[in-house]
């Protein structure tokens, strides 16, 4: 081995150790005891237990996120989204938004793909390193309001607090009383600039308000979502409603 390569090596071993929290000394140790051969050999198993820690991070992210389903964007269609001039599909399935802390708003009928995008977002997500939750808005309203009740409200917002991305499905679906528009308005604010928000939603923003019960609550948190954030129209048919025709057209041919 010639100097260069061992010099490699050592440098190797020395990002390695640290990346696993280990003490200098460890390679100190090696450049004086071990042969080529052996540093090689150590090499490796740090190595293989730096991807073992990765993956288990993984795992740990995607169990910790609550998603409801698996979803990822492999066979994923856009030939109904209408994606903005200032945004890109790369962006969107590399996460560089989250990366940003930009919000995105995901518009359309139900049924068109939108919490299917979110989810394989937050998947992504997940596998960059990043910590990500996922909640329907009248579970999350609910957690919030019990939180309040049982005087762990603070304990919850830190851990929403402590998250890269925030995914808020069904968003304006069902009405929010005002406690739970007060709730929903805190999160939004302690996410402004701080993470990034994805919300799925059927409800045009003129709408807000008489869902939030407060207008001037209601264009505040579209102020803020917006400022930072990009959104994305989705329409055509409901891909639930199609598919189930198809397999009903389907089983009556084969009925007859």
């Amino acid at each position: 081995m010639t100097p260069k390569m061992k010099a490699a090596l050592d440098d190797e071993l020395r990002q390695a150790a640290h990346q696993l929290f280990l003490s200098s000394s460890v390679v100190d140790l090696c450049q004086k005891e071990a042969t080529p051969k052996q540093e090689e050999f150590l090499l490796n198993v740090l190595q293989k237990e730096l991807e073992t820690r990765e993956e288990n991070k993984r795992h740990r992210l995607l169990k910790r996120a609550g998603f409801p389903l698996y979803k990822t964007f492999k066979d994923y269609k856009y030939d109904q989204i209408k994606i903005p001039p200032a945004f890109s599909q790369d962006e969107l399935e590399n996460c560089r938004f989250v990366t940003e802390r930009k919000n995105l708003i995901l518009y359309g009928p139900v049924g068109t793909g939108k919490t299917h995008m979110a989810i394989a977002v937050g998947v992504k997500a997940c596998n960059m390193g990043l910590k990500t939750k996922f909640y329907s808005v009248t579970e999350l309203v609910l957690k919030l309001s019990e939180a309040r009740k049982q005087g762990t409200l603070e304990k919850l917002v830190k851990d929403l607090q402590k998250q890269d991305l925030l995914i808020l499905d069904e968003w304006g679906y069902v009405p929010v009383d005002r406690e739970g528009s007060q709730l929903l308005f805190r999160i939004v604010a302690d996410s402004y600039e701080r993470k990034s928000l994805i919300l799925t939603t059927n409800l045009e923003f003129s709408k807000w308000g008489s869902v939030f019960t407060d207008e001037q609550m209601a264009a505040a948190m579209i102020d803020r979502l917006a400022h930072h954030g990009h959104l994305l129209m989705f329409s055509g048919r409901s891909y639930r409603m199609e598919h189930a025709l198809m397999r009903q057209d389907a089983a009556m041919k084969s009925a007859s």
